[in-house]
Order: C-alpha cells, then sequence, then structure tokens
C-alpha cells in the first residue's frame, strides 16, 4: 500500500533539523530506492526465464564479447562485482546449462566462461520481455531517460567508471 505522504521527502525534513547535506541525502536516498524498485520489477520480470538480472547481464557480457567467452577477472572487472559474486553467477549459470567453464587457452591460471547456444536462446527472449516493460522505467518518455542518463554521467566518470 501506497504511503500518503513522500518518505524521502519526510527523512530529508528531519534530516535537515539535525545535519547539513539535505539536498545531498534526499539525491542519494532517492537514487538507491529507485535502483531497489527498479531491481525488483527487473528479477520479477526475468523469473520466468529462469534468471535474475545478474545473471543476464552476465550472459549480455559474454554475448556482446568477439568470441562469446570471457574469463571470469573480466567479467568481475566489467560488471563490477567481486570475484566470489562472478564464481556464483557462472556456476548458476553453468548449472543451467546457459554457459560452460573452459580453460583458458593461453593462461593457464584462468578458466573462461562460455555462453552456449542454449545461452544465446534466453538473452534473446529475455531481452524481448525486458524491452517490452521499458526495462521497469515505462513511467520515464524517452527524453527523461535521456536525460537521467546524462544527469548521472559525472557520478559515474566521478567514480572511475570510465
Amino acid at each position: 500500500m501506497a504511503l500518503p505522504f513522500d518518505p524521502i521527502d519526510e527523512a530529508a525534513r528531519q534530516w535537515g533539523q539535525r545535519w547539513e547535506g539535505v539536498p545531498q541525502m534526499h539525491a542519494v536516498t532517492s537514487l538507491m530506492r529507485v535502483q531497489q524498485v527498479v531491481l525488483g520489477r527487473l528479477d520479477a520480470l526475468l523469473r520466468p526465464h529462469g534468471l535474475t538480472f545478474a545473471r543476464y547481464e552476465a550472459l549480455v557480457l559474454l554475448t556482446f564479447s568477439s568470441r562469446g567467452s570471457l574469463p571470469l577477472g573480466k567479467m568481475g572487472e566489467r560488471l563490477q562485482v567481486h570475484p566470489t559474486s562472478v564464481t556464483s553467477i557462472v556456476d548458476r549459470l553453468e548449472a543451467a546449462g546457459l554457459v560452460m567453464r573452459k580453460p583458458h587457452p593461453e593462461d593457464g591460471r584462468a578458466v573462461l566462461a562460455e555462453i552456449t547456444g542454449e545461452g544465446r536462446s534466453l538473452v534473446e527472449r529475455a531481452t524481448e520481455t525486458l524491452v517490452g516493460a521499458d526495462f521497469g522505467l515505462g513511467a520515464l518518455d524517452d527524453a527523461g531517460l535521456r536525460a537521467l542518463s546524462e544527469l548521472l554521467r559525472p557520478v559515474r566518470r566521478a567514480a572511475g567508471d570510465f
């Protein structure tokens, strides 16, 4: 049930009675809440495909790679997740027959995750679902989506994202 008031506005009001930084607190709290809401929507959309958004991102990353495979370490860097998270994601994808692990042909210490034909097919079906649902961002029009992306770009750049 929706609240009759914006809880972030109320938190900001109370924050301002004690501390400075109200605009920053309001923005970061809003950003984190939207991330939770959107991730929940995406996971719900992907659940019928047997995926979470994290596993979907890993499959898309492998789909985009020139050979359909990447070392697990590089996947972690590109997905910006901890190595144990990559291992867990690949374990689940491998158990589902969507990727397979292979030894790296040049680096005996590295392991590659390679997308399977079934994985490629699932990426196509799951992507149709996400695109059909506007990736959970249907409340924004194209101009709003572009503005949001541009608004967040300096934060990503300052964090060393690119």
